[in-house]
């Protein structure tokens, strides 16, 4: 089984798949709804899972009624991300989420290939806090594609710098924009969620801890 992970590359979403900072986004999102006078909701959060800033903030400007000139809004994105990288600057190894890091250490030891492949921009940040870069041969993520995902930019990037078909790699997501992206780029993808939220996705589990390497392995072979 070793001989064949070594030719599988697993690429990562890491917000709500290896560490939850999903809880940051949404009280930055809230605080910036409240300043500009209407309130922001948990379901509406669930809406911007894997969705950019730019859009995210789109979106919530729509929700709240609100117009603002193309300055007006890099104002406000960069206000967001502000009060959100003074929460993630916080964050420990505490963080991660179940099964994660065994996952990780796991395929590392197999000999896999791994790669992140998020819309965040601050991934650099979130790995260092939650000491989790040193798992990745490559890392793609909002500061390196033009284009968010249902695009296939983000997983085909990561895909083309780990020197592996689309055919071979796996992806997790917790987004159903990021199935669909990965479903666009022909990779197999692990549902990290509902079922019924994740439609397209090879498998579900619940969280990392409910999948192994033999298992990832069965999904390419």
């Amino acid at each position: 089984m070793d001989n064949v992970i070594k030719h599988i590359a697993c690429i990562f979403d890491l917000d709500g798949v290896l560490v939850d900072t999903a809880v940051y986004h949404y009280q930055a999102w809230k605080q910036l709804a409240n300043t500009l006078g209407f309130d922001f909701t948990h379901a509406q959060n669930e809406q911007l899972k894997g969705v950019n800033r730019m859009r995210s903030l789109d979106m919530i400007l729509s929700w709240g009624g609100i117009e603002k000139t193309a300055e007006e809004k890099e104002e406000l994105a960069n206000l967001k991300n502000s009060w959100y990288v003074a929460m993630i600057s916080k964050m420990t190894t505490d963080e991660v989420l179940p099964g994660s890091l065994k996952l990780l250490q796991d395929l590392k030891v197999a000999g896999a290939k791994i790669a992140l492949g998020s819309a965040s921009k601050n991934s650099a940040l979130i790995l260092e806090r939650t000491e989790l870069a040193h798992f990745f041969d490559a890392i793609v993520d909002g500061n390196a594609v033009s284009t968010s995902k249902p695009d296939p930019e983000v997983f085909l990037k990561a895909a083309e710098l780990l020197g592996a078909k689309n055919t071979t790699c796996v992806v997790f997501e917790d987004a159903l924009a990021g199935v669909q992206a990965a479903i666009a780029g022909e990779m197999k993808v692990v549902g990290v969620g509902e079922a019924e939220n994740l439609p397209g996705a090879n498998v579900w589990v619940k969280n990392l801890s409910e999948i192994n390497v033999a298992e990832i392995s069965a999904l390419i072979n």
